[in-house]
């Protein structure tokens, strides 16, 4: 009796095991499938900058220095590896910063402001930019899920034999970006 016992608990730990190891595969896939989604966006949002440089350029020739560094950032962004994270997230967040100042440079010119041209692509910009947003809070919710597991006991466990490691948050790296604007009246 205390035979089957023994070899009943062994089954079920095992079941055990079987069950953490599934769910770390889940979860490591849910991780590739938000980097995915991530990664679609911004190649969404770079296709659409030269577009937006050209519609620009027309209006505001002498302003050569924003539209260069939206050109400049598009390719170092372009430049880093599909797979990392952290240099993903810095050379897309400076080309945020470029892109937000081209569209101040576009302030200054009402007739392209006026532009049909500019307005679409200003509002696909903006659509990719959320759809980019949605992104980034579900990547980054499937790196939380992951890493919980990764660290949480039993589960390290098995996540240290098999190989399975902590994801990187996709981050703003720039502390401009993160502090509150100043509001005075």
């Amino acid at each position: 009796m205390a035979t089957w016992i023994v070899l009943g608990l062994i089954v079920l730990i095992g079941l055990y095991l079987v069950y953490i190891y599934n769910d770390l595969v889940r979860k490591r896939q849910m991780v590739r499938e938000g980097w995915s989604g991530i990664d679609v966006q911004l190649k969404r949002r770079s296709d659409l900058i030269p577009n937006l440089v050209e519609a620009v350029k027309g209006y505001a020739t002498h302003e050569r220095a924003a539209l260069e560094a939206v050109t400049e950032m598009r390719a170092r962004a372009a430049g880093v590896d599909r797979n990392d994270v952290a240099g993903r997230a810095q050379a897309e967040g400076m080309l945020s910063q470029a892109l937000g100042k081209l569209f101040a440079v576009a302030e200054a010119y009402p007739d392209l402001k006026a532009s049909a041209n500019f307005r679409e692509l200003q509002s696909s910009l903006e659509s990719v930019e959320d759809a980019l947003q949605m992104a980034r809070r579900y990547y980054n919710g499937a790196v939380r899920a992951l890493n919980v597991v990764v660290e949480s006991f039993p589960s390290n466990l098995v996540a240290g034999r098999f190989g399975f490691t902590q994801e990187e948050y996709f981050e703003i790296e720039d502390p401009a970006d993160r502090a509150v604007p100043k509001v005075s009246f």
